[in-house]
């Protein structure tokens, strides 16, 4: 199989890599395809593709160009270290693509100008059962969670992509899609949606994403509190669409990542009303998120039992 050099690295379609990175367009005008930028966190779609050039613009950093110019702003490498990945190896500095090796060899990423109605490119659910499998649980291990509290909430899920057959750890929204997370494998079935958690009480606590939401779950497997309901937004850009749900609770704890989109989020929603709503971050403001803190934690008491709780 030919490697991917520079030029051939520039005809991959961006649309469909996008795609397969978990990327969809909010909008499309003739050839323009407008996305949340995946470079950075924003609320309004301002990360345009022009398909026809096969090139890319984000309006929020002034900076665009092509397949590899977006390649090496996303993974954060060298131009030497994107091909390598679309090649399929591994690198020293532990950047991984969304499939590693197996769905980035030349056979399975459509080239610009070639038919974009092909099924195989699209996630389909194949099978949905408990989770059981040996290396989904050692990664759920590696981000501190343990079997019993993921079998509560997550489920191990086959599923196709690009003709091939894939697990992992499966967590369900409000509109039957999954987000799907495993140690090679980061992304969505559709339809992409929040979670949320109905026990019909008066607060909710709102998370970025599920292994926060597990974290949670895991600092406070002895506590004892009253019912809470549970907000899991899946994806940042769900937050403003889901304040009327947040507007119908007494109270609302938000646990954010603390990066530039969840500390701007936080801040618009203590501005909005801080009697209402709560910034819990404070908890990990060293860390990006809840589970890396619990994870630091974990690392500092390993060998001795866990209490603190939130």
């Amino acid at each position: 199989m030919e490697k991917f050099n520079c030029k051939s690295a520039n005809q991959i379609d961006l649309v469909n890599y996008l795609e397969t990175l978990g990327h969809e367009p909010s909008k499309i005008k003739n050839q323009d395809y407008w996305y949340l930028s995946p470079l950075r966190n924003e609320n309004t779609a301002s990360f345009k593709v022009n398909q026809k050039l096969n090139s890319w613009y984000d309006h929020g950093l002034g900076k665009g160009g092509n397949v590899v110019d977006f390649g090496i702003e996303y993974f954060r490498c060298t131009v030497s270290e994107f091909l390598q990945l679309l090649n399929g190896k591994s690198i020293s500095s532990g950047i991984s693509l969304s499939l590693k090796n197996e769905n980035r060899q030349s056979s399975n990423l459509r080239i610009a100008d070639e038919k974009k109605d092909n099924p195989l490119d699209k996630i389909v659910i194949v099978d949905v059962r408990t989770l059981e499998n040996k290396l989904l649980m050692a990664y759920l291990d590696k981000r501190s969670i343990s079997q019993e509290i993921a079998r509560q909430h997550c489920k191990e899920v086959d599923f196709c992509l690009n003709n091939r057959k894939y697990t992992a750890i499966g967590f369900q929204n409000i509109s039957g899609g999954y987000e799907l997370r495993s140690v090679n494998f980061k992304g969505s079935s559709s339809p992409k949606d929040i979670t949320f958690i109905n026990a019909q009480a008066k607060s909710v606590v709102v998370f970025e994403g599920f292994f926060d939401y597990l974290s949670y779950k895991m600092m406070n497997q002895k506590s004892v509190k009253l019912q809470t309901n549970f907000l899991i937004l899946n994806s940042l850009s769900f937050f403003n669409k889901s304040l009327q749900l947040m507007e119908k609770h007494e109270r609302v704890d938000l646990y954010l990542d603390r990066d530039t989109g969840g500390i701007k989020f936080t801040s618009e929603a203590l501005q909005r009303d801080s009697a209402k709503y709560t910034d819990q971050s404070f908890l990990y403001e060293q860390k990006k998120d809840l589970n890396e803190w619990l994870n630091r934690e974990q690392q500092v008491n390993r060998g001795h039992s866990f209490r603190r709780s939130i």
